[in-house]
């Protein structure tokens, strides 16, 4: 049976996904200027959700099926909707199911993380579970994205190694290693916080190498059909600009598109989305300082690492999508709001009509981060 904690995280769940489903079924019909009446599932199948459809469909040996190189995208999330798809509902709706399941499962773990953490804030994880849920970029907990599964195996990894439980640590980081890129950050994040806990156990250091074994498997794969080792980071340099430039110039390349007139008028949710990419570089950064102050080096290395990949490339972009990653800002936020009340209702205040934003933005197809 669930626990009280498992149980309030799920209604929160819960209603959350309610909330967003009637959000991808009214935002088509409101802004729809067509004569046609919209096909409100399409509304799911918008952005990576294609592409990541399009390796779950044809692999990574048939071109360019969604229009952009696939190596870009890892194995883990697209194998989990292939294999759902064969109940017969298809790869929109199984990348749905996949993100709803991991979704349920990581809240669960942020909830326990938290508390663990905090143990003197009673009720403190079910609140952080909600923060997550209801983040403005929310959205991509829910539809066909990596994130939700990423962090199902993310988050427990990290309750694990804080217990100074390694080897269970570094099965769920070899997990989410499969997943997305950023299980490489979250390999060194391993590390720096197995050499700095006080909880080390040197007999267990040769399950930290773990972790490894699925991104060079992948990347044999693709040296296989592509011809090189790093097919991946080529794929994501011709289809998304992110190619390695310095911090610097990806910060004016980033201001540049966040000014007004930069893109055509009819693509002004271009230019919003870099405004917010900048906006969520600063709270990454304070971020990153809280955790300096608070000695969380491996917290820190994680969101450190995760901030610096983003800002070397062309420019900063999806940086508000990753934050959905970085536990210790949601938990950060659920300790604000429990000692300093008025901080959650301004959170909320903001959030909310920020993530209906976000969420309509997507399911209408325009671009949101």
């Amino acid at each position: 049976m669930p626990t009280p904690v498992a149980r309030e995280v799920l209604g929160w769940w819960l209603v959350t996904r309610v909330a967003l489903f009637v959000l991808s079924v009214s935002a088509p019909l409101m802004f729809n200027r067509g004569s046609d009446y919209p096909n409100v599932w399409k509304a799911w199948l918008q952005w990576d959700v294609w592409h990541l459809k399009a390796v779950a469909e044809f692999g990574y040996n048939h071109g360019e099926p969604s229009g952009a190189p696939l190596a870009a995208f890892f194995p883990g999330f697209p194998v989990l909707v292939r294999l759902v798809s064969y109940t017969g509902i298809g790869y929109v709706a199984a990348g749905i199911v996949v993100s709803a399941v991991a979704s349920a499962v990581a809240g669960v773990y942020l909830a326990r993380l938290a508390q663990y953490e905090f143990p003197e804030l009673k009720g403190i994880g079910p609140n952080a579970a909600m923060v997550w849920y209801g983040a403005p970029v929310g959205v991509f907990l829910a539809a066909g994205y990596t994130e939700a599964l990423f962090c199902a195996f993310a988050f427990p990894a990290w309750l694990a190694a804080r217990q100074g439980r390694w080897a269970r640590a570094a099965v769920f980081v070899a997990l989410a290693s499969t997943v997305r890129v950023s299980g490489l950050f979250l390999i060194f994040a391993l590390l720096v916080e197995f050499v700095t806990s006080k909880k080390r156990d040197w007999l267990s250091l040769p399950w930290l190498a773990l972790p490894v074994v699925p991104v060079l498997g992948f990347m044999a794969y693709l040296k296989q059909i592509h011809g090189s080792w790093f097919a991946w980071q080529d794929a994501q340099e011709k289809g998304w600009a992110r190619e390695f430039t310095w911090p610097w110039i990806s910060l004016m390349h980033t201001f540049e598109a966040a000014s007004k007139g930069h893109f055509p008028a009819d693509r002004s949710d271009w230019t919003w989305m870099f405004r917010a990419e900048l906006v969520t570089l600063f709270i990454g950064l304070v971020l990153l300082a809280w955790l300096f102050w608070r000695r969380s080096w491996g917290e820190a290395a994680w969101v450190a690492a995760t901030i610096g990949a983003f800002c070397t490339s062309f420019w900063i972009y999806s940086l508000t999508r990753a934050t959905l990653l970085m536990w210790p800002l949601w938990i950060g936020l659920a300790v604000l709001a429990r000692r300093r009340p008025w901080i959650g209702r301004l959170y909320l205040a903001v959030a909310i009509p920020l993530a209906a934003i976000w969420a309509a933005g997507f399911f209408t197809g325009r671009w949101s981060g």
